[in-house]
Formats: structure tokens, sequence, C-alpha cells
């Protein structure tokens, strides 16, 4: 078994600086869970705690049921890839991947070349096994460093940006790779990275972190389609969440958001929204893929200004201004922060739109576009605290599940 159970975990640099705040957090085993979240967000001082390569200032972090505060990292069963690969220049290849065995094991050296035979197998690198790390390219020594991590057999895989100095193509390559052998060996894998599509595409969960603090963990899906928090939802995916500035009204004809865009929504869950907020005036978040764009008015269109039209094959990305909007950084508490993209007054809002469907000559000029959104998935947020007041069923997250069961005893 090599389940992790992080417990009110805490990481404090020279007594004054928190890098990770009461982290709490449970990994199934053969689970591959992603950290990801802005620098400086604790994932990679998570991920070295977890391998010991740096003191808990507080909490436990438990591998297969046993307490690893105390644990020096050669006795915690786990195998590291690094950003940087970590191969030693003057070893060849299969030096490199036996390193790690003929230091931590007392295996006779036959079983330790095999090992390394299997796992290079394995990584597609057998006819490496000879050469230097100088003469490899960076793919290859990639395949190396995680080749010396499976040599090992070890409870927990932990992955810090392995592949961040990779171009593009081979980074997508490799994200493949990995993936297939992870459920091949049915590993527990710890991976941090700053790249969500990565996120996206490799994880069983994603587990989004802010300031040191867990925003949100939950499947992929989970957190693109139903983000707890404005900081979820517009880190999660690329293009980032639109956020308008609107205020929830009644009406004669019912409850309607007024404002930066003027969109009706259901008396449940106007309902549901006033429940879970006092507040008037919301954050709505709305992602490119459910505006849909017309070059003609509608009954309930919104105007807006093209600005530029990125052709991206598949679709186009448009870039739109609306008039008259409000700042949103103005509308959020000082101690609210929804993520470096959040648009201010006059700022770029986006869309996607089918290729060639809006006239070249609506770029850079005055003529309107018109906007119509898809509510079903729109979501509001409370502008004081980020938190999505908008859900009918709030999911809970697995970061709630300790005080539930609190409540439950």
């Amino acid at each position: 078994m090599s389940r992790i159970l992080f417990d009110d975990v805490t990481k404090i640099y020279n007594g004054k600086t928190v890098a990770v705040e009461d982290f709490n957090l449970e990994i199934e085993d053969g689970e591959f869970l992603t950290l990801v979240g802005p620098s400086g967000s604790g994932k990679s001082t998570l991920l070295r705690m977890v391998a010991g390569l740096e003191e808990i200032t507080s909490g436990e972090i438990n591998i297969g049921g046993t307490i690893v505060n105390r644990l020096p990292p050669r006795d915690r069963d786990i195998a590291m890839v690094f950003q940087n690969y970590a191969l030693y220049p003057h070893l060849k290849v299969r030096e490199n991947m036996a390193f790690g065995l003929k230091r931590s094991t007392d295996l006779p050296k036959e079983e330790i070349y095999e090992r390394v035979r299997e796992a290079a197998e394995m990584m597609g690198i057998e006819e490496l096994l000879d050469d230097k790390p100088k003469h490899l390219s960076g793919g290859q020594r990639q395949r190396v460093a995680t080749g010396r991590a499976i040599v090992r057999n070890p409870a927990v895989f932990l992955f810090d940006e392995p592949l961040s100095n990779l171009d593009a193509k081979l980074r997508k390559h490799m994200r493949t790779e990995l993936q297939r052998l992870q459920h091949e060996l049915e590993t527990t894998a710890i991976y941090v990275t700053h790249d969500q599509e990565e996120a996206m595409t490799m994880s069983d969960r994603i587990a989004i972190l802010d300031g040191g603090e867990l925003q949100q963990v939950g499947t992929p899906r989970e957190v693109y389609n139903e983000p707890q928090n404005a900081f979820v939802a517009q880190f999660i995916g690329s293009p980032s969440m639109n956020m308008f500035v609107s205020e929830l009204e009644q009406t004669a004809n019912g409850s309607k958001f007024v404002g930066d865009i003027d969109v009706k929504v259901s008396e449940q869950r106007a309902n549901v929204i006033t429940e879970q907020s006092s507040e008037t005036q919301f954050l709505l978040g709305i992602r490119p893929e459910h505006i849909t764009v017309h070059t003609e008015p509608t009954e309930e269109s919104v105007p807006a200004q093209v600005d530029i039209i990125e052709p991206l094959g598949s679709n186009d990305l448009l870039y739109f201004v609306l008039k008259d909007s409000e700042n949103v950084e103005e509308v959020i508490s000082g101690s609210v922060e929804i993520g470096e993209d959040v648009q201010s007054d006059k700022e770029e809002h986006k869309a996607f739109i089918e290729p060639n469907s809006i006239p070249i000559d609506y770029e850079r000029s005055d003529k309107p576009v018109h906007l119509t959104f898809d509510t079903e998935h729109m979501h509001v947020f409370d502008p004081q605290t980020g938190e999505n007041v908008g859900m009918e069923n709030p999911r809970v997250s697995d970061a709630s599940t300790e005080s539930i069961a609190e409540a439950d005893d």
C-alpha cells in the first residue's frame, strides 16, 4: 500500500514566511495526483516535504501507514524525477540508472543491471545504455531520469516539473509516455507542474493551490466545470474564464443580472444565490466556449467591440471589449485575488467562434458584435469571498471531508 495522507501539514521558513498552511489531503494507492498553482503557491515545497528534502514545521505526512516526518529520504521508499534531470555527466546511462539502487540496496550487481535493462526497454532507450548524458537529447535525458526512478520500484513516484525543459511536441509525447507508464506500474504518483494542460490531461485528480492553501481538489472535469471559487475558475482553463460584474435584481418578469452583461436567471437559482450570499453585486464567470457571437443584434444580446481575432485552426479566438463595463478589481475585496488574468475596465474578454464566421473588417473597427451567453454554464461568485454561490448542488471537495466527518461524529 502506498496511500499518502497529509494531516494539517504546514511549512514556515525563517519563522515568518508561510509556504504551506494546514494542508490536508488523501492520495489513494495507485492514484496520479497533480499539484498545480502559480509560482510561490507551495506545490514544490509540498513535494520536497514528501521526499524528505524539506523539514515539516507542523503536521504529519503518512506514506503507506508510516509517519515519515523524521525518516531520511532513502528510507521513505520514494523516487523523484527532477526538472533538470540530475544525471551524472561522467557516468554512462547504465551507471546513471543503476546509481540509486547501488547506494540504497544490497542487491547483487546482476539483478541491478537486469532491472536497468528492463527499465531501459520500457522507456525505449536500450540502445543508449553505453552513452553518456552529453550525447543525448533532452527527451532522451528525461527518459533516463525516469528510468532511474523506475528501477527502484518505489512505493511513490514524485515528479517535479519533469517536462518543462522539453519542446512542445516532445512534451506532449512524454505526457502520454508517463501516463502509460504510471498506469502500467500502478504506482502512486504526485506530479507538480505549472502547466494546466499537463494537469488536465494526465491526472486522476488535480489539487489547486494558492498562497500555500488548498483551493480545490477533484477530477479534471470537476475542477473545470465546477470551480469552487473564482481563483480556481480563472486558473483552470486556457483561455481563462471571463469575469463580468452584474447586480442581481428582482423585476416584474423575474430575477435578472444587470451590469456588464444583462442575463435572466431562474427563480430557483436566484434563491440559491441569495441564500448563500448577502451581496447584491456579483462576479459572473463564463468560459469562452459558452459565449455565442453574432453580427446582428438579437433580443437578449449584449453589444461588444472586436479587438483581435486569432485563427487557431479548428476554431478562432475572438478578443472583445464590453462598453461601459465596471472595473472587476474594484468590486473584489482586497483579500480576494482571483488570478493574474482578472479583467479590469475596458480589458479584453474572449470567445471561441467558427473560423471566418466574423468578417475580417470587424477587427479593429467600430462595427459592434452582439453576444449571447449560455447561462446554464454561468458561474456566480461572491465578490468578497470569491466563493461560487451559484451552484444549486455544490460538490463537496476532498479538502472538506475532514470537517464533515467531525460534524457527523
